[in-house]
């Protein structure tokens, strides 16, 4: 007898999740289609590779990814403003990039984003071209702040729903105005006088912002069709993507856009009892987040960027304190729900090697910036998915000798045994076509496990 998801192991529905993989499928439900017998093998064994090496396995050869911020953009010849608004030119850069590298996974064409309905939306948090950056700008923008006041603990804490409906939404999205109008939901209990708790819902700013919600949601489903149809032509072509979305580390949801660097950085030394009350009630939302993506989009890969963990941004015992804790509760919870954590170790993660390694192993992969390979190979090489450390610096100013040499350093060092993706470190905006190419190039000849 078939045993039902939540009844499976860790490692169980991990195996599940690959082999759905293995067996993809059109938006229709429907078996792929794949452009030719050869494509179908290429797809499969990249979904192999990767799977062998997550769990610290030696594939046929290293894997190879490439994971891009804006340079498909550059690469294609288009502005950063063509590609947030004209989503077939933005999609025909993504596929001119993915085709001429040929990579073992893709990561999708969403890092653009849709311009217009950020427009629809009057998105306060980031500015993109035209809109808080220069017309020509190559990225966005984000504009920190304290949208989360300190005394506003307690109202997160008590419903955190109510409090991102009413409290934050509104701040960061000029058109949902209308929910500072809402009374909470637990008001309506009773016949007498619930008619009250909907008026609200008639009133001008109300009524803005569900047209707002409307306009903006058929602007989403436009760009979301655009992206699920290149994903679909470029598995069919056998380049796989397994990117399920993302979600972040409590920390880091309250440090980059409730509170703030500044105003975090304060609540630790302030109201250190209400961060930590903050960060436990976040954690199973984190959690939902990432669970819920992955089974919105089919794929299990989770995506978690960590921007406030590296070394010399807190310090060891901070990071102990008050990063640590709930980031591997969410990842444990994402395991546990089936899903690969992808955490991208951002700056040096040289000091948090020995507490990192507290998590089992062959369940998630480190995207590494600046972290000494040597030593995360020695540390938790037995424990984690090693991803990337080819510098962005290099791939656009280095000579393709030299990034031959540092791929052959990352494969001898990071590859050794297995449990190794080569791929670059951090988004990169900027590079020479001819240092990714050798990069790639070098990998799939030398990466070669006997």
């Amino acid at each position: 007898m078939e045993k039902k998801w939540e009844e499976m192991s860790a490692d169980e529905k991990q195996e599940a999740q690959f082999q759905k993989l293995l067996s993809p499928k059109d938006p229709e439900g429907n078996d792929l289609q794949f452009q030719s017998p050869e494509t179908e093998a290429s797809y499969k064994a990249s979904i192999l590779r990767i799977k062998d090496a997550l769990q610290l396995k030696k594939p046929d050869r290293v894997p190879v990814c490439l994971f891009p911020g804006m340079y498909p953009l550059a690469h294609y010849g288009i502005t950063l403003k063509e590609a947030m608004y004209d989503y077939e030119k933005c999609v025909a850069a993504f596929r001119k990039f993915v085709l001429d590298y040929k990579p073992d996974l893709q990561f999708g064409a969403a890092a653009p984003g849709p311009g217009k309905f950020y427009e629809i939306m009057d998105y306060k948090l980031y500015g993109w071209p035209g809109h808080g950056v220069k017309e020509d700008a190559n990225s966005y923008q984000c504009f920190e702040g304290e949208y989360m006041q300190p005394f506003e603990y307690d109202i997160l804490l008590t419903d955190p729903s109510f409090y991102f409906n009413h409290f934050y939404l509104p701040k960061v999205f000029g058109a949902l105005e209308g929910f500072t109008l809402l009374p909470p939901p637990t008001g309506i209990l009773e016949m007498y006088g619930v008619a009250f708790n909907f008026i609200p819902w008639g009133l001008p700013p109300m009524q803005n912002t569900l047209k707002a919600l409307t306009d903006a949601a058929a602007e989403a489903l436009k760009w979301a069709g655009a992206l699920g149809a290149f994903d679909g032509e470029m598995a069919s072509l056998g380049i796989p993507n397994i990117l399920g979305g993302f979600t972040k580390a409590p920390f880091d949801t309250i440090g980059d856009t409730l509170r703030g660097t500044k105003g975090i950085m304060l609540d630790m030394y302030r109201q250190p009892e209400k961060l930590h009350k903050a960060l436990e009630a976040l954690t199973p939302i984190m959690i939902g987040m990432g669970l819920g993506a992955a089974q919105q989009t089919g794929n299990p890969l989770i995506f978690i960027p960590l921007h406030k963990g590296a070394d010399g941004f807190l310090s060891d015992a901070q990071f102990k304190e008050f990063y640590w804790p709930t980031l591997k509760q969410v990842v444990l919870g994402l395991i546990d729900g089936g899903c690969i954590p992808f955490l991208a170790a951002e700056g040096g993660y040289n000091s948090r090697l020995e507490v990192i390694r507290d998590l089992p192993p062959g369940k998630t992969i480190w995207m590494m910036d600046q972290t000494d390979m040597t030593k995360a190979k020695e540390i938790v090489g037995d424990r984690l998915c090693l991803f990337g450390n080819m510098y962005s610096s290099m791939l656009k100013i280095s000579t393709t000798e030299e990034i031959k040499e540092y791929t052959k350093q990352l494969i001898d060092v990071a590859g050794k045994g297995g449990g190794y993706i080569m791929a670059n470190g951090s988004f990169f905006d900027h590079a020479k076509p001819e240092n990714i190419q050798a990069m790639v190039d070098f990998t799939r000849e030398y990466g070669v496990y006997k």
